[in-house]
């Protein structure tokens, strides 16, 4: 039971950095996407890489992880980011497609579909990280440095500028912000940070395959952020928490079928998104009302 809960909350960890993460640019620039699980994969790939070819340091690793991850978000992104709405939500799906199409077919880097197995453990100051409580421990460090450097850039002056994209991109415009930079390093930071957690998850499983990192990924992150609450810094974390609990609560229900609890799962996922967007738009800890409601108002 101790192995079972050590591995749920470390997951989360990681989870909730890739929530986090798609929350800047989905909840806060008005950038929604579908393709974060490729980013989250590029740093998995990345890491696992050079943890196998150079070094299990995790203080070369991550950082390596996030370059590669960065750099790819910027030449995939400045294409995409000339477009904007469902357009650009169109945009990001072709990245995951193209994404998940590369992590299969580039066998010499990513394994092909058979993975990259024997992935060494993170190795911090000379110690090889194996034990479970270390590890969440770990992720756990991992975690509050995203959340605290993005709520820093939220309160900064790139921070506003994102809400007024977010806000009007017309007004954004006619204030001469420059839209198209802002927009670019917004998805650039969002998928460094993201590299972080593929980074963690490479080291901690051990083993990688193009099956973590499909659209069923990119759409969970998504749910995890709207039903916790988009714009918001713990609604990402909140929603992570629920999601990644509700595998284990319907298994310990004997009354539903056990071969169908992953189809359970999904439509549980749906249900609850369909309700929020009804009676409560702005997540469990968002506020209840819509944005543009609150602006009429005012």
């Amino acid at each position: 039971m101790l192995a079972y809960l050590l591995n749920l909350a470390t997951l989360m960890c990681i989870n909730a950095v890739l929530a986090i993460t798609l929350n800047f640019i989905m909840g806060y620039a008005g950038i929604f996407s579908i393709a974060h699980a490729i980013f989250f994969g590029v740093g998995a790939y990345g890491a696992a890489w050079f943890a196998m070819h150079a070094s299990a340091n995790i203080f070369v690793v991550i950082p390596v992880a996030m370059v590669v991850a960065g750099a790819l978000s910027l030449v995939l992104a400045l294409p995409a980011l000339r477009v904007r709405g469902e357009y650009f939500v169109a945009a990001s799906l072709g990245l995951q497609v193209l994404g998940v199409t590369v992590f299969s077919e580039w066998k010499s880097v990513t394994g092909g579909l058979g993975g990259m197995i024997g992935i060494p453990p993170a190795d911090l100051f000379g110690y090889a990280v194996t034990d479970p409580v270390q590890f969440l421990l770990l992720a756990l460090c991992c975690l509050i440095p995203v959340l605290l450097v993005t709520s820093v850039l939220l309160r900064s002056s790139f921070g506003r500028n994102l809400k007024a994209i977010r806000d009007s991109e017309t007004a954004a415009y006619a204030f001469g912000k420059n839209v198209a930079l802002i927009k670019t390093m917004s998805v650039v930071i969002s998928a460094m940070l993201a590299a972080v957690a593929g980074a963690l998850y490479a080291f901690y499983m051990g083993f990688i395959n193009v099956e973590s990192f499909m659209l069923d990924t990119s759409v969970l992150l998504m749910a995890m952020v709207i039903i916790g609450g988009t714009g918001t810094l713990l609604g990402p974390i909140v929603g992570t928490v629920l999601l990644m609990l509700l595998p284990g609560v319907f298994s310990y229900m004997s009354f539903l079928p056990q071969t169908e609890i992953g189809s359970i799962q999904q439509i549980a996922y749906g249900l609850a998104m369909v309700l929020l967007m009804i009676f409560r738009p702005g997540g469990i800890v968002g506020s209840g009302k819509p944005r543009a409601a609150k602006e009429k108002a005012a």
